[in-house]
């Protein structure tokens, strides 16, 4: 990898490791929501309830739905700009999330966030086409991200706890980039997220 495009953005710990209740995520979908998700011709909102939508939809668990939601807040509370995947930063937003988000969810919903990314280069990997049927901005961020994983990376990969559910959220995440998608609102997917929450408030 070329490390000479590939930036670390680090934010001050207490801006992402203060999101410890629900009504936080609340301020913070309305507050930076409608920043673009990267390259994409959505916004981070759009894109977090599109993923949501097709977790529910296709029967997914209310944990998975609340993945889904929130698998790139990251991107929120490390303020990714428009450019940053197209000017070779990686903001390693998998990682702010789940940090952010310890003391507010369990497993069943920080890991599948925490593998995402990892899922993505697994399934170019071993998922004919999936490769091929990337956005060009998903193209530019998986090269950030370590690129296809190989054979031996990938079979370890499927040992690991949660890989399934890793796999299902990319699958949603894949789907959630339509700028004229309908979808219920944030408050609809917030109560599912409540359920889980250990600070429901």
């Amino acid at each position: 990898m070329n490390t000479s495009l590939h930036e670390t953005k680090v934010m001050p710990a207490a801006s992402f490791t203060a999101v410890a209740s629900v009504a936080a995520l609340e301020r913070l979908y309305t507050e930076r929501g409608q920043s673009l998700y990267g390259g994409e011709a959505v916004s981070q909102l759009q894109h977090a309830l599109q993923s949501a939508h097709a977790a529910e939809q296709g029967g997914a668990a209310p944990a998975l739905i609340v993945a889904a939601l929130l698998h790139d807040v990251g991107h929120l509370l490390a303020q990714q700009g428009e450019q940053d995947i197209a000017n070779g930063v990686d903001d390693h937003h998998e990682a702010i999330g789940v940090t952010a988000l310890k003391h507010l969810f369990g497993p069943e919903v920080l890991q599948p966030m925490a593998l995402h990314v990892t899922a993505k280069r697994y399934l170019c990997a071993r998922e004919p086409g999936y490769l091929q049927q990337l956005s060009p901005t998903s193209l530019q961020s998986l090269q950030l991200q370590g690129g296809v994983m190989s054979a031996a990376e990938a079979d370890r990969f499927e040992q690991r706890a949660y890989f399934a559910e890793a796999i299902l959220l990319r699958r949603c995440d894949e789907l959630a980039k339509e700028p004229e998608a309908q979808t219920p609102g944030l408050a609809h997917f917030l109560s599912i997220a409540s359920t889980l929450a250990k600070n429901p408030a």
